[in-house]
């Protein structure tokens, strides 16, 4: 009798319980098909795409004027 006066509290601790349990499973079957596929790239010899960034740094002046363009555009945007 006492646990249907209590059942939304129930409810809400199951759900902490389940909702974290439920992601990180699915996330850990997502890196393992992942590595499971790079893995099988590597081992028959296949190449794996490699992506090179190259781009000049920003000075600090450029840094600030295109954080008073963009507070501009964003204050425009309102």
């Amino acid at each position: 009798m006492n646990v249907l006066k209590h059942m939304e509290a129930v409810f809400i601790a199951a759900a902490l319980i389940a909702v974290p349990v439920g992601y990180l499973a699915k996330v850990s079957d997502a890196n393992a098909n992942a590595f499971t596929a790079s893995s099988a790239a590597i081992a028959s010899g296949a190449k794996v795409a490699t992506v090179t960034v190259t781009a000049k740094r920003l000075s600090n002046a450029e840094k600030s004027q295109l954080l008073a363009l963009d507070t501009v555009t964003a204050a425009s945007r309102l």
